[in-house]
C-alpha cells in the first residue's frame, strides 16, 4: 500500500484555471500579474501557477458588506511593479 494520496486536490492552477477560479478573464489575470495588483503566484518548470490560497486571499482583499465600508476600491500596484515606476 503507497503512503502517496491518489486524489489530492489541486495545489497550483495555471493561469486559465486560476482566472475561471475568479471568476475573470485569463487576460484580466495576465494584466494583474504584469501591473502586480494581482494575486502572488510562482514560476514553477517556467509555467506561471497559483496557489488557491493566495487567490482566495486575493480575493479576499475585495470583502465588502455595505457600499459604505471603508477601504480600498481599487487594488493597489505593489511598490517596484511596472505600474507603479510607471507612476512616478
Amino acid at each position: 500500500m503507497s503512503d502517496t494520496p491518489t486524489n489530492l486536490p489541486p495545489r497550483f492552477l495555471r493561469t486559465p484555471e486560476a482566472a475561471r477560479f475568479l471568476g475573470l478573464s485569463g487576460r484580466t489575470l495576465e494584466k494583474h500579474r504584469y501591473f502586480g495588483t494581482g494575486p502572488a503566484y510562482r514560476r514553477i518548470g517556467g509555467r506561471v501557477v497559483y496557489a488557491v490560497d493566495d487567490l482566495r486571499a486575493w480575493a479576499d482583499l475585495g470583502i465588502k458588506y455595505s457600499t459604505s465600508d471603508p477601504g480600498q476600491d481599487d487594488l493597489m500596484p505593489r511598490d517596484g511593479s511596472a505600474l507603479a515606476r510607471s507612476r512616478r
